[in-house]
């Protein structure tokens, strides 16, 4: 079979290494002769898989023993609440990049006040706002690293005066971060981790405790760290697979390792954008994210765009449309995807300008 390119933005592309392993302990989990999806959570070999992925993400992220970090299910959407619960008492800033940002504002309102201190909206969130202020007595201010919709991302990180709570779905991994700043980082998993059904969060200890409501166990931030990420049946086949690419993101060299082999792909998929006279990118340049390359068809070009995506398709390059609420093309290029298919979408692109 002629190999497929997957640009997906999520669930996306996985590691061989992470497909491989998984696979094989679905069939035979650590010799036991029993499938990973039938065996007990509570045993021995289940709970050395839970606690080497939370090791390996302290590892890889250099996480301050001020920080725990815990496997919980829901995705990044049950974060959007689960933040707030435990964390905002009187009132909270969001930054408003896209629709997963509003989304988390939305959620936020139900818990106490929301400051919402800037907004792209108003160019559909084609960039990053830079000028805004946060007030010092907000709980924390909440950001979204990366947006895979619009293709936009922070490429610094905000020092404010108050802590950071952060959605890094779509870019966790993809290059260190100063995990101090942050009073809790969630990522949902099926982006640069693992199979969906399982979020990683990273949480500042000493930040909770603060609020006066009462919070349910199963959504309490400090039930989960005081259970190990045990204190329900967790999604073990997610995180059996988070532990294989965390495995395998040590074996490339780590994060360091990782951004480089990232900003090299990016800068090749959007050169060519830049240069094929079909194209153009819709995100601010200074803004472009690495890990959801975001384009359209120039106005003069539009009629190709159906054209385009079928010839694509055809070329083995697999999910390449845009969302819904924002059209074009979409080349999600997470960790997992090689240079090598990245390389192979751009001869497609130039191919296509030869037809026209």
């Amino acid at each position: 079979m002629k190999k497929k390119h997957n640009f997906y933005a999520g669930p996306s592309i996985l590691s061989e290494y992470t497909i491989k392993n998984t696979a094989a302990a679905v069939e035979n989990f650590a010799g036991s002769g029993l499938s990973l999806l039938e065996v007990s959570h509570r045993g021995k070999d289940f709970i050395a898989v839970n606690d080497e992925a939370r090791v390996l993400v302290k590892e890889l992220l250099d996480v301050p023993s001020t920080h725990e970090v815990i496997f919980v299910g829901g995705g990044a959407s049950m974060q959007f609440c689960m933040a707030p619960y435990n964390l905002l008492n009187k009132k909270a800033s969001y930054l408003d990049t896209g629709t997963w940002a509003s989304k988390a504002i939305k959620e936020a309102k139900i818990f106490g006040e929301v400051e919402v201190v800037a907004s792209s909206k108003d160019k559909n969130y084609s960039y990053i706002p830079k000028e805004y202020s946060v007030s010092p007595d907000s709980d924390y201010f909440h950001i979204t690293t990366n947006n895979t919709i619009f293709g936009t991302e922070l490429h610094t990180i905000p020092d404010v005066g108050v802590p950071l709570v952060s959605d890094m779905s779509s870019d966790i991994f993809s290059r260190p971060v100063d995990v101090s700043k942050f009073n809790v980082i969630y990522a949902g998993a099926q982006k640069n981790l693992a199979p969906s059904g399982v979020a990683v969060v990273i949480v500042r200890t000493d930040a909770l405790g603060k609020v006066d409501r009462p919070i349910p166990s199963m959504l309490s931030y400090r039930i989960h760290v005081d259970n190990d990420s045990m204190y329900n049946t967790p999604p073990v086949l997610p995180i059996f697979a988070a532990l294989q690419t965390l495995k395998w993101y040590k074996e490339q060299g780590g994060l360091p390792v990782l951004q480089q082999k990232n900003i090299e792909k990016a800068a090749i998929l959007y050169a060519e954008i830049d240069r094929n006279k079909l194209f153009k990118g819709t995100a601010a340049v200074e803004d472009r994210s690495l890990m959801n390359v975001c384009f359209v068809m120039n106005e003069e070009y539009k009629e190709l765009e159906s054209a385009f995506n079928e010839y694509a398709t055809a070329n083995g390059m697999i999910g390449l449309k845009g969302h819904r609420s924002v059209g074009g093309f979409r080349a999600s290029i997470y960790n997992a995807m090689p240079k090598s298919s990245v390389e192979a979408l751009v001869e497609t692109m130039k191919a296509f300008e030869k037809t026209v």
